[in-house]
């Protein structure tokens, strides 16, 4: 039993190559592999220990090439579920979503991961006057992943949201232009660049024309990348 059990998780991981080390849990799976190269593979169950107060958690998904891909799910020690969170390239992507004692939904998160192995990355972002358009962002990857999307926060009795966040590739927006809306104060926006011509000037660019109207013509940068 114990041979047929090796040669499945041999046959199972063969994308992988030689396992280099796993564990084999009590109900039979392959968790914890490691490849020749030391790199994690497959299901994976890590225990993190209390640290200053802080209770300590289990949590189980799966790596791919070192990296946690795909849903992984978080518990207390005794066994109930207090988060899913989803990867891709070892970061945060998607929507997490995180839970009380009793199991009722307290937050739901949404991120966008960037390959690490890439400079830059592409995002699509709806144009906020044609809506269900898109034009593509270029962003350089100065980081993991980023808060994009809604954030909803609920009330764990009612289940009701009573607080809804809109973020734009990191950058909290007006909740009454939701994906369109001025940027906070103090938060700059230099790090995306657009891709797409824009539909419209700017509201400063226009106003620095309106300033300057019938004086000698000066050129204007409006964001067009032409």
């Amino acid at each position: 039993m114990r041979w047929i059990l090796i040669l499945s998780c041999l046959f199972y991981f063969n994308g992988y190559g030689q396992l280099k080390d796993y564990t084999i849990s009590v109900k039979g799976d392959t968790l914890n592999a490691k490849d020749q190269n030391g790199k994690k593979q497959g299901k994976w169950v890590i225990r993190y220990e209390g640290v200053r107060g802080e209770p300590g958690f289990e949590e189980e998904g799966e790596f791919k090439d070192d990296r946690k891909e795909g849903p992984w799910r978080k518990f207390t020690f005794q066994g109930d579920m207090f988060a899913i969170e989803n990867y891709r390239w070892g970061f945060k992507d998607g929507s997490s979503q995180y839970f009380n004692i009793n199991g009722d939904l307290i937050k739901e998160e949404s991120w966008r991961a960037f390959n690490p192995d890439k400079v830059y990355d592409t995002i699509e972002v709806e144009d906020v006057l044609h809506p269900d358009h898109y034009n593509n962002v270029v962003i350089k990857n100065e980081g993991s992943s980023i808060k994009h999307g809604t954030w909803k926060y609920y009330d764990p009795n009612s289940g009701f949201i009573n607080k809804t966040e809109f973020w734009l590739l990191g950058k909290l927006q007006d909740s009454n232009n939701p994906l369109g809306g001025p940027m906070k104060k103090g938060v700059s926006d230099s790090s995306a660049i657009s891709t797409a011509k824009p539909k419209v000037k700017p509201k400063e660019v226009l106003e620095f024309e309106k300033k300057n109207a019938g004086k000698k013509k000066i050129k204007v940068r409006d964001g067009s990348t032409n």
